[in-house]
């Protein structure tokens, strides 16, 4: 963890030492917002692990189909426009037959790394914690 980061963390443990919940909340609201206002972007349970996959390359729709199990071709579809939409994938059509659509992650999904990277650390730290807890 880097520096800046610990020092955020003792920033939001400290500030709510003997001050009142409305206070609290009223320091941290535009932090609430910023945090709302991502999860409208990426929240769902597939956009994460498709914008995870695009920083490793471009792929077709079938790539991606194939690289995410379990998802739906709608729920693919619908999650691409809507990643296109934010301006976190590029979608380029290639004038070819047959048709070549590919995806690729856009200059500004690629400052959503730091955010994966940590998603990713916190993760495997939490799969590991759980196994050692059960045994």
């Amino acid at each position: 963890m880097n520096k800046a980061l610990k020092e955020r963390i003792e920033e939001f443990k400290s500030y709510r030492v003997e001050k009142p919940p409305l206070e609290i909340i009223e320091h941290f609201k535009s932090d609430l917002q910023a945090i709302q206002d991502s999860m409208e972007i990426i929240q769902g349970r597939w956009k994460m692990s498709i914008i995870a996959l695009l920083c490793n390359g471009e792929f077709r729709y079938s790539e991606l189909e194939k690289g995410i199990p379990k998802i739906t071709p709608r729920m693919l579809s619908k999650e691409l426009k809507d990643l296109e939409i934010n301006g976190l994938i590029l979608r380029t059509v290639y004038n070819s037959l047959p048709l070549k659509v590919t995806y690729k992650l856009a200059d500004y999904g690629y400052t959503l790394v730091p955010l994966i990277i940590e998603l990713t650390n916190w993760g495997k730290q939490h799969r590991e914690k759980i196994k050692t807890a059960t045994l």
